[in-house]
């Protein structure tokens, strides 16, 4: 249920095409809620069907221009209700921790590549997180950005400095590529 509520949110911070839609997604919102081209346009549709947005009219020929989006009153008051509403925490749900698991049972050859490339990709991240912080939250300016996109990215940065941590330490204490026991 939480697409929709992403692309509302969007839309409220700026009347989008879907183009800019998925644009946007690429550089904020999808590093935390990640949604594919299609699905953005599938919601679209569906949100406009119940309407809670609606296209902007279009100035000039209609042929080969964007369509533009915006929140109608009622896509208002569905994500007032929504940011309101309660919500249980998610498990962790990580294929790399259930390959961990396995890897308990049949053996770690070749587990360890496959550790320091998440490391490398969280580190990564983690860098670039900073690199936004330092950005758009300089040090000092507190009352300059909004503070609860701060805490989104802080809760960004959290993660990724708890998985680089954690992936260092796992590797460190990784065991020696052993073959599965055999019966």
């Amino acid at each position: 249920m939480s697409l929709p509520h992403a692309i509302l949110t969007a839309l409220l911070e700026k009347p989008s095409s879907g183009l800019e839609l998925t644009r946007r997604f690429d550089k904020s919102i999808g590093f935390f809620w990640s949604a594919t081209h299609q699905q953005i346009y599938r919601e679209l549709s569906r949100l406009e069907a119940a309407g809670l947005i609606r296209a902007l009219p279009q100035t000039g020929p209609v042929r080969g221009q964007k369509k533009e989006y915006e929140v109608l009153s009622g896509g208002r008051a569905e994500l007032e209700r929504w940011t309101a509403a309660a919500d249980e925490p998610r498990p962790i749900r990580d294929p790399l921790l259930l390959r961990l698991r396995a890897a308990a049972v049949v053996g770690t050859a070749g587990l360890d590549v496959e550790l320091r490339r998440h490391l490398a990709l969280h580190r990564e991240q983690l860098a670039h997180y900073e690199e936004i912080e330092r950005r758009d939250f300089p040090a000092g300016a507190e009352l300059d950005g909004d503070p609860l996109q701060h805490a989104v990215l802080r809760a960004g940065i959290g993660l990724e400095t708890f998985w680089v941590s954690w992936l260092a330490e796992t590797l460190d204490a990784l065991p020696p590529a052993r073959p599965a026991d055999s019966a």
